[in-house]
């Protein structure tokens, strides 16, 4: 499978797997493991016991702690690729792993944290992005043992719990670096697009109300529609698609992937974005901002103007826009650190250090 393909059904621009491989990068090979808090409370007011949370870590502890935050559906993988990782984590890079402390957790509802299908199913409790952010921010205290973090960056639903983080724990970090994303609550297409997504598994008969033997086919055609609708960017698509025959190999292509996911984790992560909304609270961010977007993301159309009056409530924010191009993909856009690195690191050289872990 082309990256081009495996980036429409991961809803991101990752490379083949061949190329992840961690001994061609130049940083260390991550560190896995879990932390368990022993009593959680979601903001439903449901109480979980034993919530997990997976992350994964590279570097010396003893450093300047950086948390970077993975977007919706988005293995924790595509963040160790060489188009983010190796443009990032090397020597002399932005994020310097031989500098800096990296944790990449995996949110509540993803990869191997806590999510429905360990068992509970449609049973688990419901959460939200506010959930995700109070679980990272008990494992970098609780956890590792953290009291300061050089930075928080992430991207799409990352990026939205960026914003969130600025303003629950605004003196817990240096610099903040929302990515694809925006403070505002979803609205327009961005949550017409996830509603349909939610709506499309749950009309599935196959579905049976959660308790399905077999992924509803809902799942894949839904998934594949959204990728196609919200990331990839359109001189991009036009750029690899120019014919009707290749645009119809792109979407066979995609047809023929396995299904890799599971419908009530879907329904559940995707309906985690329904009360975002961190417009209210930003006069609470205290950290330099660097907030960066593509000018073709789909999800965040820079034409609606949003952002442009927002950052003008923020004490110390700038906006970083990369420019729409054949090279660029849309909401995807993020996970080719090459447009961004160097802005990112003159940024951070601008900030000065806590003295405080």
């Amino acid at each position: 499978m082309s990256k081009h393909i495996l980036s429409g059904i991961a809803c991101a621009i990752l490379l083949t797997l061949s190329s992840l491989a961690l001994a061609e990068t130049s940083f260390p090979t991550p560190k896995e493991a879990d932390w368990t808090a022993k009593t959680f409370t979601f903001n439903s007011g449901d109480k979980f016991n034993n919530l997990r949370i997976h992350y994964y870590t590279i570097g010396d502890k003893s450093k300047p702690a950086v948390l970077l935050l993975h977007g919706t559906n988005q293995p924790v993988r595509s963040l160790l690729a060489k188009g983010f990782a190796g443009e990032l984590f090397g020597p002399g890079q932005a994020l310097d792993s031989s500098k800096y402390f990296i944790i990449i957790p995996e949110s509540i509802g993803s990869g191997k944290s806590s999510k429905p299908s360990d068992g509970l199913r449609m049973a688990f409790p419901h959460y939200d992005y506010d959930d995700m952010v109070t679980a990272q921010y008990r494992l970098i205290k609780e956890g590792l043992g953290l009291s300061h973090l050089r930075l928080v960056m992430g991207y799409s639903m990352g990026g939205m719990q960026t914003w969130l983080w600025g303003e629950k724990y605004p003196s817990m970090m240096d610099a903040l670096v929302p990515m694809a994303s925006q403070p505002n609550e979803l609205s327009g297409r961005n949550w017409m697009m996830r509603r349909m997504l939610i709506e499309s598994v749950k009309n599935d008969p196959a579905w049976a109300e959660g308790n399905y033997k077999q992924q509803p086919p809902a799942l894949k055609t839904a998934n594949i529609m959204f990728s196609i609708a919200t990331t990839g960017g359109t001189l991009a698509y036009q750029h690899q698609a120019p014919t009707r025959a290749l645009a119809d190999k792109l979407v066979d292509e995609r047809l023929a992937a396995p299904v890799t996911a599971d419908a009530n984790d879907f329904i559940y992560i995707w309906g985690s974005s329904a009360n975002y909304n961190a417009l209210p609270n930003l006069n609470r961010i205290t950290a330099p901002m660097l907030i960066i977007n593509s000018a073709d993301d789909e999800r965040n159309p820079v034409e609606t103007g949003i952002l442009a009056g927002e950052i003008k409530q923020l004490k110390q924010a700038q906006l970083f826009l990369i420019p729409a191009s054949t090279d660029t993909r849309g909401h995807g856009t993020m996970m080719l650190a090459k447009f961004y690195s160097a802005k990112l690191k003159t940024f951070l050289a601008s900030i000065p250090g806590h003295d405080k872990q």
